[in-house]
């Protein structure tokens, strides 16, 4: 493509410079619209946009990229000619080609919101993509684990060592506070305060949140700070990173991973547990326990209320469960 900044690359910079969405956010809309863009140039656009004349049928739209040799001034045209019943083909195709339905409306959310900035920027006009409905979902409920299987788990790691303590604190702390696990390896020593049990969470959006944190994550991030100021190699460990590598680097999100894994393996549990099932956890238990749902969407960082109310699905299946196991006319 030619030098001249691209439609696509404006609103991924936007993104990342004005609305301070994360780097792995940001690249998920740049992979989506370099799939949009693929099928815009190999679909024809209306008004004798370009391309290659197919319809579509039978393309295998996982493989589509903008060719080599279509420039960004022309691909920046075909974008700006873009109609509604053109996006509705596009949807139609990924159907076609057995995307799920939550993919489906992720693609069209991320159109929806493309379009939306060249609006604001005046580009164009109208929004071409606002007319079409988001795909009615299934309603799939998080994962979670019960408070017994929470317990096994974190009493796997060997706080004799500091890797050990390290993940002690570290699972503590993800299901004490229900944080994300991109917040949880961004946290630096200084953004928790142990004299008053709160930890302080950059989240999305670099919104910051103070969250509190229960006794047994206390204790354990005490413990675990012991023993790395005590180890003969604490001064080369990163001095400002909470949880750090064998190398005294900040952790990765990967690495947290690896390690819910070989723990989850030790305590005979799903292996298909992530990090956010302790997140999912961490609601779930609160609201079973009678929390409001507003200190929960605080909590969470969750920016809508109804995000957090699919937990309240949860709670009330537990509630019939008991009412159909102990109610004697059930």
């Amino acid at each position: 493509m030619s030098d001249q900044a691209s439609l696509v690359q404006q609103f991924i910079n936007y993104l990342r410079a004005e609305r301070h969405f994360s780097p792995h956010t940001a690249k998920c809309y740049a992979a989506d619209l370099q799939q949009f863009c693929g099928y815009l140039c190999v679909v024809s656009p209306p008004q004798g946009g370009g391309g290659n004349g197919q319809d579509g049928k039978g393309l295998d739209i996982s493989k589509v990229a903008p060719p080599p040799d279509v420039t960004g001034e022309e691909l920046n045209r075909r974008l700006l000619l873009l109609e509604t019943d053109d996006a509705r083909a596009f949807m139609s195709l990924l159907r076609d080609n057995n995307y799920c339905k939550s993919t489906v409306a992720r693609k069209l959310a991320t159109l929806r919101s493309f379009y939306k900035f060249l609006v604001r920027r005046s580009y164009l006009s109208t929004n071409p993509v606002t007319p079409i409905r988001t795909p009615k979902q299934d309603k799939r409920l998080p994962k979670y684990l019960e408070v017994e299987q929470i317990e096994k788990l974190l009493s796997n790691p060997d706080t004799t060592t500091l890797l050990g303590a390290r993940d002690r604190a570290m699972l503590e702390t993800l299901y004490s506070t229900g944080i994300r696990v991109s917040e949880l390896i961004a946290l630096n020593i200084s953004d928790v305060d142990l004299t008053n049990s709160v930890v302080r969470v950059n989240g999305k959006g670099k919104k910051r949140r103070v969250i509190p944190l229960g006794p047994g994550a206390v204790q354990t991030i005490i413990h675990f700070l012991d023993l790395r100021r005590t180890n003969p190699r604490s001064a080369n460990f990163d001095p400002e990173a909470l949880f750090i590598n064998k190398h005294g680097r900040r952790l990765s999100t990967r690495s947290v991973r690896r390690k819910l894994d070989k723990y989850l393996l030790e305590a005979g549990l799903d292996l298909s547990v992530s990090p956010h099932t302790l997140r999912h956890s961490f609601a779930t238990h609160m609201l079973q326990r009678g929390a409001d749902l507003r200190s929960v969407q605080e909590m969470l960082g969750h920016q809508s209320l109804s995000t957090t109310q699919i937990y309240t699905h949860l709670t009330g299946e537990t509630v019939k469960e008991a009412y159909d196991k102990s109610h004697p006319r059930a």
